[in-house]
């Protein structure tokens, strides 16, 4: 039976957005190196970064996003919700590490199509299947029942936070 891939593999389009928004965790990047990453963003130079200037440079980045998920991806770095990224936040984004929750979380997302809080045979079927890991709907009710704690036939968050903290490394 195919495996679904860890949080890693395939993060939510806004995490990744959020994630190309920035480079990697860097918390010894200097105040002046920051503000030159910063300031390629900022294309106007206005001191923030807006929507439109991190759609730009993540589709020069290769990264075409959707609206909605760039939408996400700035609610999301946009602590004080002004609409648009300040140096603070930028930096914030750049020397904060990811949470292994947040991570999970967003493993979790994937799989939960309608966003329901629940993973469905038919939601893992249609992201599988789109991962390239084929399988029958028959397949993924018999992957959602070894994980069913509650037995209600799908997959909270809670008992895939379980089946992941029992795939450790070498399992």
């Amino acid at each position: 039976m195919a495996t679904p891939p860890t949080p890693t593999q395939a993060p939510t389009p806004a995490a990744a957005a959020a994630a190309a928004a920035a480079p990697p965790h860097l918390p010894h990047m200097t105040d002046e190196e920051l503000r030159k990453v910063f300031d390629q963003f900022d294309a106007n130079g206005d001191g923030k970064i807006s929507a439109a200037e991190l759609s730009q440079v993540l589709a020069a980045m290769g990264s075409a996003v959707p609206p909605e998920d760039l939408d996400r991806a700035m609610a999301e770095i946009d602590a004080d919700g002004d609409g648009f990224i300040s140096l603070p936040e930028f930096a914030g984004l750049c020397r904060s590490g990811p949470s292994p929750d947040a991570d999970l979380r967003d493993a979790f997302d994937l799989y939960d199509q309608d966003r329901n809080g629940l993973i469905s045979a038919a939601e893992l079927h249609l992201v599988l299947n789109r991962l390239s890991m084929n399988c029958s709907v028959e397949d993924c009710a018999r992957m959602i029942k070894s994980v069913d704690g509650d037995g209600d036939g799908n997959v909270n968050f809670e008992e895939f936070r379980k089946m992941m903290a029992s795939k450790g490394p070498g399992n």
